[in-house]
């Protein structure tokens, strides 16, 4: 029978460094998944995953046991994958000229019909990458967290640090944020 994780990080805190790898060997799908949704490349994901992992080692005095050790490890992913977007934001100003044929007739029968818009789903799931791309970084993690990973708006505070007031309002601001990039994408597709 596999220790638990806090038999794990008694072991690693008594002195057994190498108990260390049971966590990472246990936990890294989840921190995977989540570096993915906030980086591409994978060597950008495999930096934050390390990054993680090494936060989590120097930080382990630290876990209260208050909480699964997962929650501890996911926020701090979370928080690693923000830090990462406000160090990697760049210009990411896209025009409707980058987009592929599928997401550009995807825009057009949107604009057209939304209601009618369900087809080729995945045309749809490559422009919302798109556009969550050229958002700021607390945009794209609220985003990120309260539709696509579904969480509410209290784990997002947990999760972040933020209080609940502020996790509304940058949900508010971050919709109106795709809201322009959406539009001005129409405008370059008609003019």
């Amino acid at each position: 029978m596999e220790p638990s994780d806090g038999e794990v990080i008694a072991a690693v805190l008594a002195g057994d460094t190498a108990s260390f790898e049971q966590l990472i060997t246990r936990h890294s799908p989840r921190v995977f998944a989540t570096a993915r949704r906030y980086a591409r490349r994978e060597s950008e994901i495999e930096d934050i995953v390390q990054e993680v992992w090494s936060k989590a080692f120097q930080k382990l005095r630290s876990f209260r046991h208050e909480a699964p050790f997962e929650h501890w490890l996911m926020r701090m992913a979370v928080r690693t994958c923000y830090d990462f977007l406000r160090r990697h934001q760049q210009n990411r100003e896209s025009s409707f000229s980058e987009l592929s044929d599928n997401e550009a007739d995807w825009l057009e029968r949107f604009a057209a019909a939304p209601d009618n818009a369900s087809e080729n789903a995945e045309a749809a799931r490559q422009l919302v990458q798109k556009v969550l791309e050229q958002l700021s970084p607390a945009a794209r993690l609220v985003i990120t967290l309260l539709e696509i990973e579904e969480r509410s708006v209290k784990e997002i505070a947990a999760v972040t640090g933020w209080s609940v007031p502020l996790v509304k309002v940058r949900a508010f601001r971050a919709r109106a944020e795709m809201r322009r990039h959406l539009t001005r994408l129409m405008r370059e597709k008609y003019l």
